[in-house]
């Protein structure tokens, strides 16, 4: 059975930490995987897996990064988050700064052990996958060009997370680059540095924290 993402008190979505417990699957619709690396989706509304998402661009990974402190008893469990992104829409980004069309993110959450092998300090990457979510830009389909999809695991349809999840204003409030965590993306936050796309939001974020810094 595939753990689902556990969010405190709002869905956690892309940058949160993807503590899991266990629960029931999605109901059992049939699956069927997108085809390329646009976004497609089911006649409901659900969205099709990225079957090929491991083959895409690896923008980052972190360990327990949260909107939200760990909820009881999970204070001893860590997850590592792993982003990836479509290799268009990054190839797109790295010549404007920005997102274009039909970008799909990808994160996926996977236990993070120390104990293992010859391993005696650190944490490594174990076991499958925990949590797993998609942000995706379609702008013809939503409202806000940007929406959210939940998955019980990477071979079953998402679900939409609804536009008034914490999530959403979040990330409009604080992301480095069109809703998205670019902050968090080494590679690409040089690159919108560079081409002047920083929203004004990150940009008072950045200047609040380095005056408190002083």
């Amino acid at each position: 059975m595939f753990p689902k993402v556990l969010a405190l008190a709002a869905v956690v979505c892309l940058v949160a930490a993807l503590l899991a417990v266990p629960i029931a699957l999605h109901s059992s619709k049939p699956v069927m995987a997108a085809l390329n690396a646009s976004p497609s989706y089911t006649k409901d509304g659900d969205m099709l897996p990225p079957g090929d998402y491991r083959e895409w661009i690896f923008l980052t990974s972190g360990v327990d990064m949260s909107y939200f402190p760990k909820p009881a008893g999970m204070e001893s469990r860590s997850v590592f988050d792993n982003v990836f992104v479509n290799p268009e829409a990054y190839r797109s980004f790295l010549s404007t700064g920005t997102w274009p069309d039909e970008t799909v993110i990808v994160i996926e959450g996977r236990e993070a052990r120390s104990k293992g092998s010859i391993n005696q300090s650190g944490h490594f990457q174990a076991g499958g996958v925990v949590g797993f979510e998609v942000h995706v830009k379609d702008e013809a389909r939503f409202t806000g060009k940007w929406a959210f999809f939940s998955f019980d695991s990477p071979s079953g349809n998402g679900t939409l997370i609804p536009q008034g999840a914490p999530c959403y204003s979040c990330h409009a409030a604080h992301a480095a680059v069109d809703t998205t965590f670019v902050q968090y993306y080494p590679t690409l936050l040089p690159v919108a540095t560079k081409k002047g796309t920083l929203s004004a939001a990150y940009l008072q974020d950045e200047a609040a924290r380095d005056a408190d810094a002083k």
